[in-house]
This record gives structure tokens, sequence and C-alpha cells, in this order.
């Protein structure tokens, strides 16, 4: 069993400090049969998530409670089951709601609905918190429509060593988004989308010629945080084709670490990207700050740039010309076909995943909510007059992303090419040290030296070589 520094102090506490809730048996129940209670009249249901009314993730929250929880009530009524299904909202730390969730699902409590970040997956899987939803609810997990407005990719959301844990729920990506303005001063098409790195190295190099403008910035260095890992390092590393952890091996010193690093040293040591911008406490926001002022040139980073920060009208650094100005595009590979499966493109995503208890006392009921939870309709309702962003469902996305050029590009080209993060308990020490290797390149140390430090960082955090591989 692997499990996280934060989850194994807590469950040295004492067991009763896990609340049971309603809905779920206890150990007794975990692994039991898929189909117990399935011809109940009336069953008690549980969904939780890190949402609360008038808090954290409020829309998620209230769509639970006014729009689920009573749609779903109604519709089992039809079929003379009463439903009594109940929100356990969170609202806190992203860390105190993953120990909370640990607490409760190692005693053999916790909701029915379970409510996951992404990279928890594999970790809680590991730990045995979690099952395959085919273990749990039945074969009849995979006869799900909605799989098929999957796309592939979003559901590795959910997925760990090759089963299906979850459902996703909601997702984005990263893209090369540049100005066009700047593009055109330097004589460089509007419309691009570069094949390899040497396209963007080489489209920097013209831009390097206007005064006053960054050219390229890629997020690197430990104050830019887990930025620097899913808007620098782990795009340009599914771009050489290798995956940071594969075969239960993480990825170490290695020709494919050395390319990236490679390519951090051509744009901060060539003059193309500001290193001290990426340095600094505030360089992300800083980052955005430049780039709604027409003054970096290239800048790889995730829809929320889009959506969130420089939106002309509600946006935290709004960008009154963005529609006009902004042009996005497809991260390459280092070469075409050198990507992850072969791809000319790659990207990364982040997101969460909704599973089903094991400890669940009803399990093909609490499947069937998980089901309508993630329905073109329920999704729809989720959205509602929300600002627009990218859902699991390619079926949703079609109807509620047309108006919006950046979000319908990403569903449309960039999900189906995505991958994600490692969801495992070591992956926070691996990405320090991925920032870390990042963080010497800056400051001048060569690729094969920075890459042999995050070997050594590496063997230090996981107790050995033996969980490293080299390409």
């Amino acid at each position: 069993m692997t499990v996280n520094t934060s989850i194994r102090s807590v469950l040295a506490l004492t067991a009763a400090a896990a609340l049971t809730l309603a809905g779920c048996g206890g150990d007794s129940a975990a692994g039991g049969d898929p189909d117990r209670n399935a011809d109940a009249t009336e069953v008690n249901l549980v969904i939780s998530s890190n949402a609360a009314q008038g808090g954290k993730n409020t829309a998620e929250a209230d769509w639970i409670v006014n729009y689920v929880i009573p749609t779903f009530t109604q519709r089992m009524a039809a079929e003379g089951v009463t439903a009594n299904v109940t929100f356990e909202p969170s609202g806190v730390d992203d860390e105190q709601y993953k120990t909370k969730l640990s607490l409760d699902m190692r005693s053999g409590a916790g909701a029915d609905i379970v409510t996951l970040d992404g990279i928890w997956v594999g970790e809680f899987a590991q730990a045995g918190y979690i099952r395959p939803l085919t273990d749990v609810a039945g074969t009849g997990v995979d006869a799900w429509d909605g799989w098929s407005q999957i796309p592939e990719a979003v559901q590795q959301l959910g997925v760990f060593e090759g089963k299906r844990y979850g459902v996703p729920f909601g997702t984005d990506a990263r893209v090369l988004f540049y100005n066009k303005k700047l593009f055109a001063q330097a004589g460089l098409t509007t419309e691009w989308q570069p094949r390899g790195w040497q396209d963007i190295l080489d489209a920097a190099e013209r831009l390097k010629t206007l005064p006053g403008v960054d050219p390229l910035q890629i997020n690197a260095g430990t104050a830019m945080g887990e930025a620097t890992t899913m808007q620098g390092v782990l795009p340009l590393l599914a771009g050489t084709g290798e995956p940071l952890h594969a075969e239960g091996k993480w990825l170490g010193d290695s020709a494919a670490l050395r390319d990236v690093l490679g390519f951090y040293q051509r744009v901060y040591g060539g003059g193309l990207g500001d290193p001290q911008l990426q340095q600094e406490a505030k360089g992300r926001d800083k980052s955005f700050q430049e780039f709604a002022e027409h003054k970096i040139g290239i800048l790889l980073e995730s829809d929320y740039l889009w959506s969130s920060v420089i939106e002309p009208t509600e946006g935290s650094t709004p960008m009154a010309d963005r529609d006009e100005a902004v042009g996005f595009a497809k991260i390459p590979a280092r070469q075409p076909g050198a990507g992850l499966n072969g791809q000319d493109f790659v990207s990364m995503s982040g997101g969460g995943a909704r599973t089903v208890n094991p400890n669940t006392d009803y399990p093909q009921q609490a499947w069937r909510l998980l089901e309508f939870m993630n329905s073109a309709e329920a999704v729809e309702a989720l959205m509602g007059e929300a600002r627009a962003r990218v859902t699991q469902r390619e079926d949703v996305n079609a109807k509620i992303l047309a108006g919006d050029p950046l979000l319908s590009f990403i569903s449309a080209e960039v999900l189906p090419i995505t991958a994600y993060r490692p969801g495992l308990a070591e992956y926070p020490q691996v990405s320090q040290a991925l920032q870390e290797a990042t963080a010497a390149v800056l400051t001048g140390t060569s690729p094969e030296e920075a890459a042999q430090a995050y070997q050594a960082a590496l063997e230090r955090a996981l107790g050995g070589a033996d969980d490293i591989r080299a390409n």
C-alpha cells in the first residue's frame, strides 16, 4: 500500500475520528455483492464534495442541492422507490478534505458518492479506499451510454491501472497562447500552429526583435510551484513521448528529461524569455499582466488564462482586445510523431472524478445516482448561466461552448490528445524535484547536471532507485 504522509499521519489517529454517514455500512459492506439491496424500496444516499452553498465551489453545491437531489428523488419515486438523498458539504482546504475522506473510507464509512481530485485516484486505489466501479456496482457500469460522450483521454481522470474507478467531471487543457498583433509586427503569420519545438523557438527569435517584448514564457522554477510542472515540464515531456510514470516506475535522469531541460536552456539562456520573472513570488500573476499588456509574445497556459484572467469584462486581468489580439495553438511534440502515443500534438489536463464508495449499502442505486449526475441534462444544468467552461461530455461541450472559440477548440481538438498527472502519493515530491531541476537551469546549470540532481532528489524521495527508470 502506498499512502502519502498526510494520510499516514491522520490514519495513525483513532478511527473514532471518522464520521459514519447515512447510507454506508461498515467494513463488512466493502467488497460485497454489487446487487445487495438492489430491490430496496427505500434507500439512503449521501453525496460528498468539497463544496458548500455560499462558500467554496458554491455553484456545484447549489446544483447538488437544488437540482440533482430533487430531480433524482422524483425519478426514483416514479419507479416506486423512496430515495432519501442528502448532501454533505465541506468547503475546506483540499488537503483537509482529502484527509477527512481517507479517515471515513478507511473506517468503512463515508458518503455513497465521493468526489475526488483526479490526482488522488491512484493513491486512494492503492490504499484500498476505492475500487473499480465494476467491482462495486457490477458489469452494468460498462454499458452506460455516457462513456461514449467522454473522450478516452478524459476518462483517464478516473482510471488507474487500466480500470475505471470514477467518472470524470469537468476538465481543462493547456495550449500555446500568442499575441497576433505582436506576431504581425514581427512578420509572423497570425494563424500560427507550430509543428515542433524548433518552430516555437524560431517564432520567439523573430519576436525578440520587438522592443519591450518577452518573446516566450514557459513556467519554470520553484516559485511557480505546480504551475511549473503542469504548464511547463509535463507538456514538454509529453512531447518527447515519455510518460512521467509508466510500468510502475518514475522517469529519472534520461534523454527525454534532458531534452526538456535543454528546451528551457534555449529559452532562458538564449534571451527568449525572462528568467527573473520565473523566480518571483508573484511571477505567474505578473506574466498574466504582461501578456494582457502585449508584452509577452507566446505563453503556455491553461484555458484558465482565457476564461478567467484576460476575459475582457470580468477577468482578473482583463484584456479589452482579447478576442482580436489573442490566438491559440496546440502544443507540438518535439517533432511530428514524437509525442505520447505517437502524437503530433500534446497537452496536459486536470480535473476531478466522482466514484461510488465501496462501503455503500446501495451500490446499484448509488451508481444510478452517479450516472444521473453525469448525464447530459445534469451537466447542462450545472453549467446554467455561469461562464462557459469545458465539461467532460462532448455533446454538452458542442452545445454550450459553440460561442467560445478557445473552449470549443479545446473540446474538439485538444481533449482527445491530452494526458493527466500520475495520481500517486509520490507525485508531489516528484513534481517538486522537477521544479528544482528547471530552477537550476534558469540559474545557469547545464541540463545534464540538472537532470543528475533531479535523479538524486528522486532517489531520496523514493528511498532508492528501484522505482526509477531511464529511457
